[in-house]
């Protein structure tokens, strides 16, 4: 079984920073990728960055520039995902979830983590 435990959100003036914590326990055997994505109030779930077990990286147009994605893989059971957001802006106000994407042949399964509130003060 998965677990995934975030941490590090909270309430920052607009230009601010916060960086998010997530971490991952348990097997990462077919572990294909670890993300982070928001959820506005009255908005859709959107994928904020990802992170492959190779290193590479992904970001939302929005994002780019302002946030980093890292992880620190160091123990083989757990796996530790960091999000430095940068000059923060009031529309990056959201609940950021953390994601762990499993994946084999055809077959896949997502675990998330229960939310961080995010809120960006201006």
């Amino acid at each position: 079984q998965v677990q995934l435990v975030e941490s590090g959100g909270g309430l920052v003036q607009v230009g601010g920073s916060l960086t998010l914590s997530c971490a991952a326990s348990g097997s990462m055997f077919n572990l294909n990728h670890m993300g982070w994505y928001r959820q506005a109030p009255g908005k859709q779930r959107e994928l904020v960055a990802t992170i492959t077990s190779g290193g590479s990286t992904n970001y939302a147009d929005s994002v780019k520039g302002r946030f980093t994605i890292s992880r620190d893989n160091a123990k083989n059971t757990v796996w530790t995902v960091y999000l430095q957001m940068n000059s923060l802006k009031p529309e990056d106000t959201a609940v950021y979830y953390c994601n762990a994407h499993y994946s084999i042949g055809v077959l896949s399964r997502d675990y998330w983590g229960q939310g961080t509130q995010v809120t960006v003060s201006s």
